[in-house]
């Protein structure tokens, strides 16, 4: 049977994560990482075609995780499977509901009086370095990841990825006609060091869509104005700029317009905390693509995150009773304040 070309391409990353939620129950070694959970935030809204995603993982990620991602309709097609391990395992540790910590996984299972898991050992924190503008990682991206149908669509989103990918799909997808490019920055450049190449990635989006501490950390010894920053970077020919402010929702500047908006979250019974940033821009594409209207953009993404977090697994958002999404949509319109 001929596959239909995706609608919606995500490139990003796949991991094996190993959380600790906010309750201190546990998850080990569960599919995870970026690129999933913004296809999934898309899906609450545009199911068909399956989204296509582009990553890369090892030859040791689990093929039943693959095969179980395309049942759940994704289109992995774009997922290249490198001829050797790959490192993608992901450990987080909530101390409560907002504050994710990445270190020292041993002291954190100690905490709860539970054994360190063995598939654990070996494990390194990543570091908290900038990313390199020369040196490519085994899991960044190259054109030549992504397949030839997958440019026949025309809407993507760029999960938070190193300097060099991002610095390069964007012209990709403008080359191939698309005519929709949203990007979530990563914390390895979104850095003062980067202050002189942050201009030329945000060149040309629809729309930019950083994390606050992201955007702060960009602005340090600059401003402290979340709107004053908002601006700034829409000022390099973005069409809107949204800030995710995690439980305080999102801020977004609409650059055609010139307007602001305090989009508040929806009250949802947090579970694991793991991809609402992600699934906040999945959503946001898909209701950008569905309207065309900013503020219904945000509106949708804030309700995609709000179903992902009350569940411990990424497709839980596409499981939730009929209707629900919509009825949580129409619920927060009345919510949101123009500034």
């Amino acid at each position: 049977m001929e596959i239909a070309s995706p609608r919606y391409l995500f490139a990003g990353q796949m991991n094996r994560d190993y959380v600790i939620l906010p309750s201190g129950d546990t998850l080990l070694d569960v599919p995870g990482g970026n690129v999933l959970y913004a296809a999934v935030g898309l899906a609450v809204w545009e199911p068909e075609p399956p989204p296509g995603l582009v990553a890369r993982v090892g030859e040791d990620y689990p093929q039943e995780w693959l095969e179980g991602f395309c049942l759940r309709g994704l289109d992995t097609r774009g997922v290249r499977v490198l001829p050797q391990a790959v490192d993608v395992r992901s450990f987080y540790a909530f101390s409560d509901r907002t504050t994710r910590l990445q270190d020292d996984p041993v002291a954190h299972f100690a905490r709860l009086g539970q054994p360190f898991p063995k598939a654990l050992l070996g494990y390194r924190t990543p570091l908290s370095r900038l990313n390199s503008r020369t040196q490519l990682l085994a899991t960044s991206l190259r054109q030549g990841d992504i397949p030839g149908d997958f440019l026949n669509a025309t809407a993507a989103h760029l999960c938070p990825l190193d300097y060099l990918t991002h610095s390069v799909l964007p012209a990709v997808l403008r080359q191939a006609e698309f005519t929709t490019v949203t990007l979530d920055p990563s914390p390895g450049y979104m850095n003062p060091t980067y202050w002189g190449d942050v201009p030329a990635l945000v060149t040309g989006l629809t729309a930019f869509l950083p994390a606050e501490e992201d955007v702060r950390s960009l602005f340090l010894g600059r401003s402290d104005d979340l709107w004053e920053m908002a601006e700034a970077l829409a000022a390099y020919n973005c069409d809107m700029v949204v800030i995710k402010c995690g439980e305080r929702g999102q801020l977004l500047f609409d650059c055609m317009s010139h307007t602001h908006w305090e989009v508040p979250p929806y009250p949802a019974r947090l579970v694991d905390p793991m991809g609402a940033g992600d699934a906040f821009c999945g959503g946001f594409l898909a209701g950008y693509r569905r309207t065309f209207e900013p503020l219904q953009a945000v509106l949708h993404g804030n309700i995609s995150a709000s179903l992902v977090v009350e569940g411990t697994d990424p497709f839980y958002a596409i499981d939730a009773l009929p209707g629900l999404a919509q009825a949580r949509l129409e619920a927060l319109q009345l919510s949101v304040r123009k500034v």
